[in-house]
């Protein structure tokens, strides 16, 4: 019988070597005369032990990592094929502790499949909501997102189905679903993810999207710095165009929905949803006044849905088992699942799906491991880089977004990036005033003007000049930047700033001039 081996193409994976592994691999293989093949999955998301070899042994993926192409002959000599002990070996994968306590539902395939793969999409659950909603009316299908509670998962947590009831109901001969792969934040990657290792869930998400509001056309706009993402994509989209589950019918429905791949020039601004418009249009990415909003004068002037990938790739399982099942999970009015994306100075980086509620502490402490660098936690910022920073002091705030919000924090798109206690908060406020300098689209006065003016204040605090003066003067940019902008880049500079200095006031303690000169 012959022997799956699994070796990730993820991105993430194959910067640490994945590649020269499966090589290696591949060598081993018919130098030993053996009856194994290699699949390429994406990854499982524990990205300290990337790039992950699993092995599958009696219906069970025995790992081992992480490895390197140097380990791969020493693997085999162990009994690699038979999932033997080995210095690397991990034993049973689902077993680890960090994919044991995780609830995986828009990532259930992801590192388990080859994302390429039809049958091994289908054999996993692929294509269940897709027949479900063919055989439904658009506004049933409507209501099942909306009763679902699913919400927005790229940052302003709007609810999917009301965004897809006003597309719906809006006139129009033409209508477009948009999906917004440019995933610019720091210490994010799970659209990335999802794109790499599912590529199938993302396109029924958005045919469902599409039969949902009577739109016909779709595009995936992505950002350049995602070569291997752009490629699964494409490939994916053709196998499924040849497969009838996109095209002029759908699964046979007689309904239409296509889509395509188009790749942004990696601004920033492109993430916000009229900027990514323009720029999908050919046009500078530049911000449109709202409204009218997108829902009723979208892309090209038409109707148009705009969704994040992992709101798009929630939708297949939320069709497939109901809306109560995935309403089930959560608290409050967050409800479902969102994918955790721990970076920065922490030993277990990676992406963990779970049910909002855990505790700010216990995903940094419990499932993060604490800091990389053994040191104490100092803070983390979550939602990008225009996230708040929170405090060991608000550690308990469950992950929920009233809670962020509550707290003058937002989730964003999920991301987490820990510091630790050498962190020095005011050159991080100060890098927010510059992010948003270099990234503004110049188009309004509180984001092209208000960020530089920040920059100089910031760097007036830390040479000792007039602090206290100073202190005020950003704090007064910051209320300028966030209710004068014309979109979230400026609106949301003010966050990162203003949690730095209100919890962190002795990193903008006044220093001396001469002491800053030396």
């Amino acid at each position: 019988m012959t022997v799956r081996i699994y070796i990730p193409r993820d991105a993430a994976a194959l910067s640490l070597g994945a590649e020269k592994v499966a090589k290696a691999i591949n060598q081993e293989i018919a130098a030993r005369g053996l009856d194994a093949v290699v699949v390429r999955n994406g990854s499982r998301g524990m990205l300290w032990l990337e790039p992950l070899v699993e092995v599958e042994v009696s219906g069970k993926r025995i790992g081992y990592g992480p490895v390197g192409a140097r380990d791969v002959a020493g693997l085999f000599d162990a009994g690699l094929m038979d999932g033997r002990a080995h210095g690397l070996c991990l034993g049973e994968v689902e077993n680890l502790p960090f994919l044991k306590g995780q609830t995986r539902l828009t990532f259930s395939r992801c590192g388990i499949t080859d994302p390429l793969s039809l049958a091994d999409y289908e054999a996993h659950g692929g294509l269940a909501g897709l027949r479900r909603a063919v055989a439904m009316q658009a506004a049933d299908i409507v209501r099942e997102v909306t009763d679902s509670g699913l919400r927005g998962r790229g940052g302003a947590g709007f609810p999917t189905g009301i965004k897809w009831k006003t597309v719906l109901d809006a006139a129009g001969s033409r209508k477009y679903i948009v999906c917004n792969a440019d995933e610019g934040d720091s210490g994010t990657f799970a659209d990335r993810m999802i794109m790499e290792g599912d590529p199938f869930v993302l396109i029924e998400g958005m045919a469902i999207a599409g039969l949902a509001t009577g739109a016909t056309k779709g595009f995936v706009y992505t950002r350049s710095e995602y070569p291997h993402a752009i490629a699964t994509m494409t490939e994916a989209v053709e196998i499924a165009r040849k497969a009838g589950i996109l095209g002029s019918s759908v699964l046979g429905s007689g309904k239409a929905f296509d889509m395509e791949i188009r790749t942004g020039a990696g601004a920033y601004v492109c993430g916000e949803e009229t900027a990514l418009l323009n720029s999908l249009e050919g046009k500078r990415g530049i911000v449109r006044a709202k409204p009218p909003l997108p829902a009723h004068k979208g892309l090209f002037n038409c109707p148009t849905v705009i969704n994040n990938v992992i709101s798009l790739a929630s939708v297949p399982v939320i069709m497939e088992r109901g809306a109560a099942f995935y309403r089930d999970f959560g608290m409050g009015r967050s409800r479902g699942t969102i994918p955790l994306q721990i970076a920065g100075n922490v030993k277990y980086g990676g992406l963990y799906e779970t049910a909002f509620g855990l505790s700010l502490g216990d995903i940094v402490e419990k499932i993060g491991g604490g800091t990389a660098s053994g040191r104490p936690v100092k803070a983390v910022q979550v939602g990008g880089p225009l996230g708040a920073y929170f405090p060991r002091s608000l550690f308990d705030t469950p992950f929920d977004y009233e809670a962020f919000a509550a707290r003058d924090g937002l989730i964003g798109h999920a991301g987490l990036v820990v510091f630790d206690d050498t962190a020095d908060m005011l050159k991080q406020a100060r890098f927010a005033m510059e992010f948003c300098a270099v990234e503004s689209c110049g188009k309004c006065t509180p984001c092209r003007i208000g960020s530089t003016r920040g920059v100089e204040t910031a760097d007036k605090i830390a040479q000792g000049i007039e602090p206290e003066k100073n202190r005020e003067l950003l704090a007064d940019l910051c209320n300028t930047m966030k209710f004068g902008s014309l979109c979230a880049l400026g609106g949301f500079t003010p966050y990162p700033v203003m949690s730095a200095m209100t919890h962190f006031p002795e990193d903008f303690a006044p220093v001396p001039l001469i002491e800053a000169a030396e």
